[in-house]
């Protein structure tokens, strides 16, 4: 026995596996071009962008929104100007803030996120120093007395002897711009924490700067510590994230404001530093910082440390200032807490844009970042990140890349869903061990996979759809087609009787039109004709079955079921009759001539189905019902009407007003039928074409009754009122042959043709 030889499903393997191959290199594609973004020194700033925002979704989730009881800010706040007076206060005062907060309140560490880098004159000493060189140089008393109040009237010196006494941390303004040819340089800066030379030859890898506006030199001798309060703020979207924990200046390095409190609270233990041991670009770059115990404190690889934001502000306790100048506190209420004093008054308050918000106090990020070192709980990159991000775009990339090809919509979305979730837990679980790892980047390729993927699929589907609408569409119209599309199962090519209407149309004098054209007009003619045809056809879900020369062969009732298909056929007759008259000055415009057409209908239960031969088939209608309707529309030219429709249709649509024309016997049918003119709508129809058809309705009696004479008169009458109207003719020569030849009693008043 042969093998039987499928050429379809052969055809069908071929381009299924082509299809397969074209999908599985684009997702292959998509995957090398997420790899190449990360080998590229700089990314793509949308990729960067988009981890960023990961990161913040993942902090804001995961932030444990409870106020650290450790750390206090000391506010200067807008009650605090309204009692003591506006800002700058007097060093005096601010003395007196530092004594109350060590000795009533017993605060182990204070850090001022506020600069002291001018003198202050408000006491007037240097005016009394002044007056004591002129107006008063020979007065010894005012000398005296002079240098009695000193003491007192110095308030830096006052504010420099009382933060000496205590564990009082400063901070210093750091800058990357000059001013002018020279550096900015306000003030002085500590004792840095390592010389340029601590790593040997190799420069740590941090942020370099250009200037910095520091404390006043007495103050900075005074102080436990100093730290700079310079943030690193992302270029891509303008956040606060990071903070440097050491910058650069001249040939020093020196903490950060958080690093310089937190080490003064560790009672100034030494900084221990750990490197990052593979780098081999010239710099050393910092892994951690080391403290006491297991106490943390990892760096990134650009020598910056991740802010810990524990919630929106605020997250730590507010004292307004003036409360504690005014000693309204409970003594030892903030004993061994550590302090942060800065000002949220109006035109004085430092706010950043942070993942926790646009408008964050300064001063909390310090706070956030003291109260991390505490919990040890700063988060870190792994040095196997770029690892990592290759690994995981490989591995799922791959995988997803080569899989999705072969599944179906709701596989694939199972298998993405799960691999995201299986991803994002991956990824939560190292997060909750302080391990930052990409996320946004991997879950962008595999939705754009998984996109690419059901796109792909559309895409072709709907070509498919498509190259279906392009075939059948030229004769069912096309939301048939797509209503078919939603249940295909439901529609079949198989033989099936139906009840069904069918309509045939003719153009009148197609022969002697078509001698008067040349083929390009006639053809240009007939397109045009043709087309309008179709669209009122389509226009009443009519389906073209097929183009005969100049005539038109159309159904209704397959293959969409259609209940009222004698309805929709009628009333898509009757416009066909309205659009050829509205086409014909435009025909004539164009040098074509004005086109008639004749229309044939009848509806009853057919065959429909798929019908033809081994070498072309069709699908069409078939049956006596149909060559009926054929015969009606050749005897629309012996009436001289535009449509002719059989008792079926009439007894089918009964809302529309009908002209009795005849009752004939057609060739190759024995029984005879009834045969109408549609005239119009009931209700539509004016009342003097309504008497017409009615006087005719008589006249037609009185023929069939053959009563001669009577009919003639009602005839004449008629054809005089209405002398285009063919059929009144036909009828007064039916009955002058008939007077000379009377049918005999048994007459039926059927006509019979003996032509098609």
């Amino acid at each position: 026995m042969k093998a039987k030889f499928d050429i379809s499903a052969i055809w069908t393997k071929y381009f299924s596996s082509i299809n397969v191959i074209i999908r599985a290199s684009l997702g292959l594609g998509i995957v090398v071009l997420f790899i190449a973004n990360y080998a590229l020194n700089e990314p793509v700033t949308f990729f960067k962008r988009l981890e960023l925002q990961a990161y913040d979704t993942r902090l804001r989730a995961t932030m444990p929104q409870k106020i650290d009881p450790r750390i206090v800010i000391i506010d200067i706040d807008e009650r605090s100007l309204k009692v003591e007076g506006r800002f700058p206060w007097g060093r005096d005062k601010v003395a007196l803030l530092v004594k109350r907060l060590f000795d009533d309140y017993k605060l182990k560490v204070v850090g001022f996120d506020i600069l002291f880098s001018e003198p202050d004159t408000s006491s007037g000493l240097k005016k009394l120093d002044a007056l004591a060189l002129t107006a008063f140089k020979s007065s010894t008393e005012f000398k005296e007395k002079l240098e009695e109040l000193r003491p007192e009237l110095d308030f830096d010196k006052r504010f420099a002897e009382e933060i000496k006494k205590h564990s009082v941390v400063l901070a210093f303004a750091a800058t990357a711009e000059r001013t002018g040819t020279d550096t900015l340089a306000i003030g002085a800066l500590p004792k840095p924490t390592f010389s340029v030379g601590a790593f040997g030859n190799k420069p740590l890898w941090t942020r370099d700067i250009l200037g910095f506006s520091g404390n006043l030199l007495v103050f900075q001798e005074a102080a436990a510590a100093t730290g700079h309060i310079l943030p690193s703020i992302d270029a891509e979207d303008g956040v606060l994230r990071r903070i440097p924990m050491f910058i650069k200046y001249g040939e020093g390095y020196y903490d950060s404001l958080s690093m310089a409190v937190f080490r003064t609270y560790l009672d100034n233990e030494p900084v221990r530093i750990k490197l990052r041991e593979d780098e081999n670009d010239g710099f050393a770059k910092l892994k951690s910082v080391q403290f006491r115990g297991d106490l943390t404190v990892p760096i990134l690889e650009d020598g910056t440390v991740l802010v810990p934001f524990r919630g929106n502000s605020p997250m730590f306790r507010y004292i307004s200032a003036t409360d504690v100048l005014q000693g309204k506190l409970t003594p030892g209420e903030l004993e061994g807490k550590i302090a942060f004093v800065g000002t949220s008054a109006q035109g004085l308050f430092d706010l950043r844009n942070t993942p926790v918000g646009e408008a964050y106090p300064g001063v909390e990020t310090h706070a956030n970042l003291v109260s991390g070192y505490l919990d040890n709980n700063i988060k870190q990159k792994p040095p196997f990140e770029s690892g990592v991000k290759v690994f995981t775009l490989l591995l799922i990339g791959i995988a997803l890349a080569i899989a999705l090809v072969k599944m179906n919509p709701i596989s694939s979305t199972l298998t993405v869903l799960i691999v995201a979730g299986l991803l994002v837990g991956f990824n939560m679980y190292w997060w909750y061990r302080d391990v930052v790892l990409p996320i946004a980047v991997p879950l962008l390729m595999i939705g754009l996979l998984y996109l690419l993927n059901m796109a792909y699929g559309f895409f072709i589907e709907s070509r498919a759809k498509r190259q279906i609408t392009g075939i059948f569409g030229t004769y069912v119209p096309k939301e048939l087609v797509e209503e078919m599309a939603k249940n295909p199962a439901s529609y079949s090519t198989h033989g099936e009787s139906r009840d069904m209407t069918v309509l045939f149309s003719d153009v009148r004098n197609f022969t002697s039109i078509s001698e008067g054209l040349t083929a390009t007009e006639l053809t240009a003619m007939m397109n045009a004709y043709l087309t309008d045809m179709t669209q009122t056809i389509q226009a009443q879900r009519g389906t073209i079955d097929k183009y005969i020369g100049d005539a038109i062969m159309a159904f209704w009732g397959a293959p969409v079921k259609d209940e009222k298909h004698a309805e929709h056929a009628l009333l898509s007759a009757l416009a066909m009759q309205k659009r050829i008259k509205e086409i014909g000055p435009d025909f004539i415009k164009r040098g074509w001539p004005r086109l008639e057409i004749g229309v044939g209908l009848n509806c009853g239960v057919m065959n429909v189905g798929d019908m033809g031969s081994t070498f072309r088939r069709a699908y069409t209608v078939m049956g006596d019902h149909v060559n009926l309707a054929a015969r009606l529309e050749g005897l629309t030219k012996e009436y001289g009407v535009g449509i002719l429709v059989s008792e079926n249709i009439v007894n089918s649509v009964p809302n529309v007003v009908y002209r009795e024309l005849d009752r004939v016997r057609v060739k190759g049918k024995l029984e005879p039928i009834s045969i109408y003119e549609p005239v119009g709508i009931k209700g539509e129809v004016v009342e003097q074409v309504l008497d017409e058809i009615d006087r005719f309705r008589r006249a037609l009696d009185r023929y069939k009754e053959q009563r001669w004479d009577d009919a003639e008169r009602l005839l004449v009458v008629l054809s005089q009122a209405d002398p285009q109207r063919k059929v009144y003719k036909v009828y007064l020569e039916r009955v002058a042959n008939l007077r000379m030849n009377p049918p005999g009693k048994n007459w039926d008043g059927v006509f019979t043709f003996t032509t098609k």
